[in-house]
């Protein structure tokens, strides 16, 4: 089920731990919206702040409230408590030394050893500047979520989270 809403009304609705895992991607609050995302032709700078502010920690206090657990993308953009289970996008060598980083972190509430994903970013039709590949998804529900569970996306982007669950 997808719902086009503010996520901080529809969270204010749910009972507590009313889903299984949340994977999230908000604004890192760094920026990035008026640089151009590399070489593709659907990606160019626009003028929106989608990204001038990080979200209040009133959005992370619910997001823990309303989920079990948490993978959430920038986490080290992030006031969130520490923990042991980062998750590594590790973009490939053909990134390293680019003004962009190298790989993004994802802050997460598992008990588990940090773990790295290898993939490149590159994606010619992408649709959204700070879109993550779908295997990326496919590789966090395959290792942290069981079929059946309830998963929330709180900053659904380009949709990668919802194919992968598919």
């Amino acid at each position: 089920e997808l719902l086009n809403i503010d996520c901080m009304e529809y969270m204010a609705t749910l009972p507590d731990k009313a889903f299984d895992l949340a994977v999230v991607d908000p604004p890192y609050g760094i920026g990035i919206n008026g640089e151009r995302m590399g070489c593709r032709k659907t990606i160019l700078p626009d003028k929106r702040t989608w990204d001038a502010e990080k979200p209040p920690q009133k959005y992370f206090d619910e997001l823990r409230r309303v989920s079990l657990n948490q993978v959430i993308w920038g986490g080290n953009y992030f006031n969130l408590p520490p923990g042991r289970c980062f998750l590594i996008w590790d973009k490939g060598e053909s990134m390293y030394g680019r003004d962009f980083a190298d790989c993004e972190q994802a802050w997460t509430s598992f008990d588990r050893s940090a773990r790295m994903f290898k993939k490149s970013p590159v994606q010619l039709d992408r649709i959204h500047p700070t879109q993550k590949p779908v295997a990326l998804y496919d590789w966090i529900l395959r290792n942290y979520a069981k079929p059946g569970q309830r998963i929330l996306d709180t900053h659904l982007g380009s949709g990668s989270s919802a194919i992968a669950a598919h």
